[in-house]
């Protein structure tokens, strides 16, 4: 027989639950509400850090930079933004100079208006004809507020009240060399550039400036390169992307124009890819050999493209293209290239490629050859431009052959 102890017993009688509680450690907030009051306190960090912080550059990394300047000019080192990519447009403002000084001197600020970076250039007596050519190229490279309309998607080219043209306006004529006016004229466009920085920059970096360039609507920094490409003297155009045969599997990109959608839709599209840059003399082609093969779809982007004050390039991709014929019926300057240089982008195709174009402006009075933004053939281009006078011929912007195939 067993008998129950007495010390036993509270715990054997006590039924399961009723014993003491052990307390636990209560927070005074619930999981959410933590979460939220961690938000506020960055949201309200962050808000006093931009009242009262001192960076202009926004937290960016900065990088100090020396650059020399020619005889005559000092330049201060200053801190700018570190940024991927190229420079866009400056902006240069005239400075009192400083103490530090010579005499008669001027102080120029130039501010870049993509990355913000600024320099800090002393110009000494007699050197206000530099500052007011640097002046004048900047104020060429910006875009004409007469020459811009307003729509829902942004700013687009029109024809100026006085009827400015921006095909006009934004060209980039050249004089051709004594002795070389009846010469063989030659337009040469790079395109696919504004996507990459670093092949825009090359190609501004190695190309003369009457090499036209036709930038992509779809790179975030377009309008500034677009800019800066003007600045140094070169032609812009606006690549257009249309629909080609094997559309959807071979997709040129968003607001791509196609043959079905309405001519109201495609214009609205189009007014879309218009408004990514300014300063462009026309638009060019790209892709499209279903698109530019229907008069239906094709004709009313010519006619818009004709209205305000554009011209229009066909890249010579499209073998059946009427690009030619639309145009020439409402008498908008065109022109279509002759031979495209890198469909094998190896350097010795390239140069094949280039004296092929040689033949035919020899034979016709001018041509016209389209690239893209490669670093071979870029690179094959730079070098055989460099002897193109030599060789009989004058490199045009594309203007002066487009403009003078519609006097024709």
């Amino acid at each position: 027989m067993i008998r129950r102890t007495s010390a036993a017993a509270p715990d054997l009688d006590t039924p399961l639950g009723a014993g003491k509680k052990t307390k636990r450690l209560a927070l005074p907030l619930a999981g959410p509400q933590i979460a939220a009051t961690a938000l506020g306190l960055t949201v309200l960090i962050v808000g006093l850090w931009a009242v009262f912080g001192n960076d202009p550059y926004g937290g960016e990394p900065t990088a100090i930079v020396a650059t020399k300047l020619g005889k005559g000019a000092a330049e201060q080192q200053t801190t700018a933004p570190a940024v991927n990519g190229d420079a866009g447009a400056a902006r240069i403002a005239a400075a009192p100079a400083d103490a530090a000084s010579p005499p008669g001197s001027k102080t120029i600020n130039i501010i870049d208006g993509s990355s913000g970076q600024s320099r800090q250039v002393v110009l000494p007596s007699g050197d206000g004809k530099a500052v007011a050519a640097a002046e004048a190229k900047m104020a060429r490279a910006a875009a004409e507020p007469k020459l811009l309309e307003e729509t829902r998607h942004g700013k687009i080219p029109k024809i100026g009240p006085a009827g400015e043209r921006p095909a006009i306006t934004y060209a980039r004529p050249i004089v051709p060399p004594a002795g070389k006016a009846d010469a063989p004229r030659i337009a040469l466009i790079i395109g696919g550039l504004g996507i990459s920085a670093n092949a825009t920059a090359e190609a501004l970096a190695k190309l003369p400036a009457p090499v036209s360039l036709a930038f992509a609507p779809y790179g975030a920094d377009v309008a500034q390169l677009a800019t800066r490409a003007l600045s140094e003297d070169h032609e812009v155009l606006l690549q257009t992307p249309m629909e080609p045969f094997d559309y959807p599997d071979n997709d040129p990109g968003p607001q791509t124009l196609l043959t079905t959608l309405s001519p109201e839709q495609n214009i609205d599209r189009l007014h879309w890819l218009m408004s990514r840059m300014q300063g462009y003399v026309g638009l060019a082609g790209f892709m499209g050999t279903r698109f530019t093969a229907s008069e239906a779809a094709l004709g009313p982007v010519l006619r818009e493209a004709g209205k305000r004050g554009l011209i229009f390039v066909d890249d010579g991709g499209a073998p059946r293209s009427v690009a030619s014929q639309v145009a020439g019926g409402i008498n908008l300057p065109f022109a279509k290239a002759d031979v495209v240089l890198d469909t094998t982008p190896t350097p010795t195709e390239v140069d094949r490629a280039l004296k092929r174009l040689e033949m035919t402006a020899r034979e016709k009075g001018s041509a016209v050859a389209y690239a893209s933004a490669l670093p071979a053939t870029i690179n094959r281009i730079a070098e055989w431009a460099k002897k193109a006078q030599e060789r009989g011929f004058v490199l045009v912007p594309i203007s002066m052959i487009a403009i003078k195939s519609k006097s024709s």
